[in-house]
């Protein structure tokens, strides 16, 4: 369903919450008036993408997955702010089965821009892997620094440790292999 159809409706069942209300009819002028304000809450925070987002912190991809499969156009169905957090979630997903190809998502995501600091800072954490994976060094040290700028509230430091650490250990299999030595 558009968004607009969402604020349309939500105003019409607010607008006879208010009408009961104005004939007497408290008890259901209220209710329906209620009802109302959560069919405009969908205008901002669509329930595919919560039901999506609550299936992925239970580690059920699949059922995430075909949540926000029902999402057909984003850019219709969705308010503005929830385009970047949408594809946060897609790619997400889609790092769990082909990560190589998640990096299109993640940076859409940042393209489009998101509220909460923490989650850009994932976004960029995730980069980040990418990058390591790419064997790309630069590029993952640079997306791990600005992934610790961004986690102002430290919840993604353990995990931006644990990169570092595997960047190190990549250094050190990268000298194991070859070494800078040249033997002659």
């Amino acid at each position: 369903m558009s968004n607009i159809v969402r604020l349309i409706i939500a105003c019409v069942i607010m607008g006879a919450g208010v009408t009961l209300c104005a004939f007497g009819f408290w008890g259901w002028g209220i209710t329906v008036f209620l009802l109302g304000g959560i069919t405009l809450l969908t205008f901002f925070f669509n329930e595919n993408m919560i039901m999506a987002q609550f299936y992925l912190r239970k580690e059920n991809s699949a059922k995430a997955e075909a949540y926000l499969a029902k999402i057909t156009n984003y850019e219709k169905q969705l308010y503005k702010s929830q385009h970047g957090y949408y594809n946060l979630l897609i790619g997400l997903i889609e790092s769990r089965t082909a990560p190589l190809k998640s990096e299109k998502y993640f940076k859409k995501a940042l393209q489009l821009g998101m509220g909460m600091s923490h989650n850009i800072a994932l976004a960029k954490l995730s980069l980040a892997g990418i990058s390591m994976a790419k064997r790309n060094k630069r590029e993952a040290e640079m997306y791990l620094k600005e992934a610790a700028k961004d986690d102002k509230n430290k919840l993604l430091a353990d995990q931006i440790k644990m990169m570092k650490g595997q960047m190190a250990q990549m250094d050190k299999q990268q000298v194991q292999r070859g070494g800078f030595r040249q033997k002659f």
